[in-house]
């Protein structure tokens, strides 16, 4: 049965982050020159930190429930944490403090009527709502012509993660740029489980895609993890083609969990013009295409 441990999920993430970094980029001497560990040996970490390595060993065995945010900030800092690690660790802390959780089926999340009245009135943007697992809550009419080849599985919400591992040649045909999608989605995936490592449906999400998927296996060992951000996509749609687009991810802070994506392309370009098209195209398909 896949579980998701607070306290395995501390031992290797520390571990990952300690085994990348070399000494030559920590700032220390590298004595020697051959050195039974991959990147940093834990005493070092410790004394970049400004803790006694006995302290240090314990926190990487799965224990930040004594850790003070300061003591955080400068293992973040020791490790050389990007802003996403940064949180993860402070995640990860925060449930390391916590009471041991049971896992928990969260209710089911209805998109309020006055959001969905806000993805129809994106009428030039393919705009849609997910949540940290990557569930498809709601989408405009844009965004479901746009997203066609994920919503073709009937499972509903209809979710991305599983499209991308479980339907491969699919997606390899859909996302442009395959293997950083990949990459992406398993890291974000890793960063809801830092958040909320006791969500039934997230367990049983990863669960379903470690079994059946070596890629996601591979992935999700990497530790790796991303923020929800803005950044640049770009799909080969099966009716109007390649769309470059530039995509906005907001957290809505009305809505604890859920994020507003919304795809545009720069005015004149190729990439704006597929997306007129794909709405011409999407007005006279209706609603075929349901998010749930």
């Amino acid at each position: 049965m896949t579980t998701i441990d607070p306290r395995t999920e501390i031992k290797e993430f520390l571990s990952s982050r300690r085994a990348r970094l070399t000494p030559e980029q920590a700032g220390l001497p590298a004595y020697g020159a051959h050195r039974r560990v991959k990147g940093l040996r834990r005493e070092e970490v410790a004394l970049l930190a400004g803790v006694s390595v006995d302290y240090y060993v314990r926190m990487e065995r799965g224990s930040l429930a004594g850790a003070s945010d300061g003591v955080l900030d400068a293992l973040a800092s020791a490790l050389r944490l990007d802003e996403a690690e940064r949180a993860h660790l402070f995640h990860l802390a925060r449930q390391s403090r916590a009471p041991g959780g049971a896992r928990r089926k969260r209710p089911a999340v209805k998109v309020r009527p006055a959001l969905l009245r806000v993805l129809d009135a994106i009428t030039d943007a393919p705009a849609w709502i997910c949540n940290g697992r990557y569930d498809v809550l709601a989408a405009n009419r844009l965004a479901r012509a746009l997203y066609s080849p994920v919503l073709a599985d009937p499972r509903r919400p209809a979710n991305t993660a599983r499209f991308v591992y479980l339907e491969p040649e699919a997606a390899r045909t859909f996302f442009v740029d395959y293997d950083r999608i990949t990459r992406d989605v398993a890291a974000k995936l890793r960063m809801e489980a830092g958040r909320n490592p006791h969500d039934e449906e997230l367990i049983a999400l990863v669960g379903e895609l470690s079994t059946r998927s070596e890629l996601f296996r591979q992935r999700w060992a990497s530790q790796d993890v991303r923020l929800h951000r803005s950044g640049r996509k770009s799909v080969h749609h099966p009716v109007v083609g390649r769309l470059d687009m530039d995509v906005e991810s907001m957290e809505m802070s009305a809505e604890p969990g859920l994020l507003l994506n919304v795809y545009t392309a720069p005015a004149g370009s190729a990439s704006a013009d597929g997306l007129a098209l794909l709405a011409s195209w999407a007005a006279g398909q209706g609603e075929r295409t349901p998010t749930r």
